[in-house]
């Protein structure tokens, strides 16, 4: 369904150019759930911005992002509008200021249903009364006229997601759908996008600093670091025999439950400055396994299923 191929972006500032992305290339195919997992400025997000032409007007992108077959970066503006929560929808990570405080739940609902489906008066409420029992919204019915402020954190997410569903999107594009929400509730909406995705056959590609989210949820997960493809495997293997020293580094950040007095294990060091980017391995600097090689060779992502860039070999990893 969607071919993400060599994709790199970057950003024109007064500096000079920012290199967000940097050749990353992935299939998801229909009815599939992917993840994309790193830390803060790794790009995650502008990888989804890309898809759906959101991207800055600095921003610069080379490579090619075909959508059945078609090719989004080409696409005129009259055209991948119509993309846009028809066939492709976005659940943006911050509900409070991705819903408009001025407007009603149902007419920021009802805008989506008027542009792409023409629908208006009692059928558009129908179908946003159905989006918002399909996300749990208690009494539904009288909350139409709500604001935003009016629902907690928890609910705001819901309907950013109902809103994502409206049109039976093809894909949806999640955003970090759970930040700042509480464990439980975190719980209650990855339940809910499971759900969901197996009622209306949607594929979704979820973008997570958090990989206790991912766990259960996606079939794949895909590793990025520095604006590159770090390692990419079926996300029980990533979980079970992580390959690259930048996810084993993620996996000890992981809150261990089971584990008495267990201390988190953080990264050391910063991400790489990527107005300079460094000739060899984005991770180099941070790496406790990193020898010279690393530092002026750019690691090749390597074929098959379990896909790593790293020139050390597995084994001789600590």
């Amino acid at each position: 369904m969607l071919s993400v191929q060599d994709l790199s972006i970057r950003f024109r500032t007064p500096d000079g150019y920012v290199h967000a992305v940097n050749d990353v290339s992935f299939d998801i195919a229909a009815g599939q759930k992917l993840a994309i997992v790193g830390e803060s400025g790794s790009g995650k997000s502008q990888i989804a911005l890309s898809i759906l032409g959101l991207l800055a007007k600095n921003a610069e992108t080379r490579g090619r992002i075909l959508f059945e077959n078609q090719n989004l970066l080409d696409m005129p503006t009259s055209r991948i509008n119509k993309v846009r929560s028809k066939e492709i929808s976005i659940i943006f990570q911050d509900p409070m200021s991705s819903l408009n405080p001025y407007m009603t739940v149902e007419r920021q609902l009802n805008e989506v249903l008027e542009l792409h489906e023409g629908l208006r008066g009692r059928a558009a409420r129908a179908r946003v009364l159905e989006a918002l029992d399909a996300v749990q919204i208690p009494d539904a019915k009288n909350r139409l006229k709500s604001y935003p402020h009016e629902f907690s954190g928890g609910m705001r997410q819901r309907i950013v997601i109902a809103m994502a569903l409206l049109c039976r999107p093809k894909l949806i594009l999640a955003d970090e759908p759970t930040t700042a929400l509480d464990v439980t509730v975190q719980a209650q909406i990855m339940r809910l996008l499971d759900d969901i995705q197996k009622e209306y056959g949607s594929s979704i590609m979820l973008i997570t600093h958090d990989l206790g989210v991912v766990a259960g949820f996606c079939e794949e997960t895909l590793v990025l670091y520095g604006g590159r493809v770090m390692e990419r495997a079926e996300t029980r293997a990533i979980f079970n025999a992580p390959s690259h020293p930048y996810t084993r580094g993620l996996l000890r950040a992981v809150p261990n439950i089971h584990a008495q007095d267990a201390r988190l294990q953080s990264i050391p060091g910063q991400p790489p400055n990527q107005l300079h980017p460094p000739e060899g391995c984005p991770f180099a600097d941070r790496c406790s396994d990193s020898r010279d090689p690393c530092f002026n060779n750019l690691p090749p992502l390597d074929a098959g299923r379990h896909q790593r860039a790293c020139l050390r070999p597995v084994e001789e990893l600590s």
